[in-house]
């Protein structure tokens, strides 16, 4: 069974931060590349952010600088904090999961948190 149980998000304001917070169960999580992506309404789903088992990060444009990606496989969690928010990055956030050994990909999402940024 695998599990990917998000916490974290919220209503904030702009200029504000706010940390998520995915943890997984089920898989060998150290080599798993882990992903947040975000989703608003009337919008296609992006990445936002990745982190790969040998921690090279990556950023969507809109959030670099801002944003920082990090996971603790002690933990087996993966996390985004997210600083000087803007009503732009409003949506909804969920977690991935991703592994492809050459033979099969497996692909797990979590189930998903809203993240709301308004004065």
């Amino acid at each position: 069974q695998v599990q990917l149980v998000e916490s974290g998000g919220g209503l904030v304001q702009p200029g504000g931060s706010l940390r998520l917070s995915c943890a997984v169960s089920g898989v060998r999580f150290s080599i798993y590349t882990m992903g947040w992506y975000r989703q608003a309404p009337g919008k296609q789903r992006e990445l936002v952010a990745s982190i790969t088992s040998t921690y090279t990060t990556t950023y969507a444009d809109a959030v670099k600088g801002r944003f920082v990606i990090s996971r603790d496989n002690a933990k087996n969690t993966v996390y985004l904090q997210m600083a000087s928010l803007k009503p732009e990055d409003t949506g909804a956030y969920n977690c991935n999961a991703r592994r492809d050994n050459g033979v099969i990909i497996n692909n797990y999402w979590g189930q998903g948190t809203q993240v709301t940024v308004s004065s």
